[in-house]
């Protein structure tokens, strides 16, 4: 399945000439530090709300510090989707006082977000991430009711979608956008500006509370879904598909069913965690490997010319 790279080939020179790996390096340093800012700020002020009140009654650690059972709280997925708009704010500072562009210049070759490419990829992730949500029940069929009601639930739909865009955005805007067209400005080989930004989304999803064997796991999957997401902007020249893609795959998470203690407070329904429990060989490798045949339907969906969410090539 042939990919013509002229879409990309003209995202890649659109940067000027003050995209240098000194700049770039000092504006992911710039947005390292706006993202601890804004998250200290965020989640600390929400913490202290959440105390005051009244939802937590005693200031006692027997269940577990108090910043902790706050962020496994519908509020505090709230607080830490709302921490990623300080990725947005470095990115935009990044831009414009060491590049002297535009921040919609990181949105494609059209300088705006493909609507039809953000569509796709949220239709296209929705319907594998259910299949692959089907494929766990039969590894882990201990699913229940989440705690959230159903009111409130819907109360909260539009804040969290809104907020979830924000913070799948925001990594695409630094990872596929900033940093992919930034380094393949400068380097031809996609060992640098595609394999690079991958390894490093990949790391930051890795927990060290985790078994080695999950651990693994779990990164390889994240691992070829941002392998996925890279190859829809080398598709596209664009970050609506790949915005698109990450979204649909958090809103999963986030509203249906929850694999994670600490951002699954506002799911109608929970599982145990992917990282949490000692997995065999056996169930790590079936697990990732559920996580890899959905990303390939994804990447059919998405790329083969006769498919009818097929994403179009963005050339200015």
């Amino acid at each position: 399945m042939a990919i013509d790279p002229a879409a990309f080939e003209r995202y890649r020179r659109s940067p000027n000439e003050k995209t240098t790996l000194p700049r770039l390096a000092a504006g992911v340093v710039v947005v390292t530090v706006c993202w601890f800012a804004v998250t200290i700020a965020v989640v600390f002020a929400g913490t202290y709300g959440w105390i005051r009140s009244g939802a937590e009654s005693a200031l006692t650690f027997e269940q577990g510090p108090v910043l902790e059972r706050f962020l496994s709280t519908a509020g505090g997925l709230v607080a830490t989707l709302a921490t990623f708009a300080g990725i947005w704010l470095g990115v935009w500072i990044a831009m414009r006082g060491f590049h002297g562009e535009k921040l919609r210049r990181l949105f494609g070759n059209s300088a705006r977000l493909s609507r039809s490419g953000f569509l796709n990829g949220f239709v296209a992730v929705l319907i594998t991430s259910v299949l692959t949500e089907l494929g766990y029940l039969l590894i882990i069929p201990d699913v229940g009711r989440g705690p959230i009601g159903l009111g409130i639930w819907a109360l909260l739909l539009l804040p969290i979608l809104f907020l979830a865009f924000v913070q799948t955005s925001s990594e695409e805007l630094l990872f596929r956008g900033y940093l992919q067209r930034g380094l393949a400005y400068r380097f031809k080989s996609p060992l640098v500006w595609a394999v690079l930004p991958t390894l490093v989304f990949t790391a930051l999803h890795w927990n060290p509370a985790s078994v080695l064997g999950m651990n693994i796991g779990v990164a390889v999957s994240i691992g070829a879904f941002a392998a996925l997401l890279a190859l829809l902007v080398y598709a596209t020249g664009n970050l609506g598909a790949a915005m698109g893609a990450h979204f649909g795959n958090n809103i999963v998470g986030f509203l249906l069913i929850s694999h994670d203690d600490t951002l699954g407070g506002l799911a109608l329904f929970r599982a145990p965690p992917l990282d949490g429990l000692a997995w065999t060989p056996a169930e790590t490798a079936t697990i990732a490997g559920i996580s890899i045949v959905s990303i390939l339907l994804t990447w059919l969906l998405l790329l083969h010319p006769r498919s009818p969410l097929r994403v179009k090539p963005d050339l200015g």
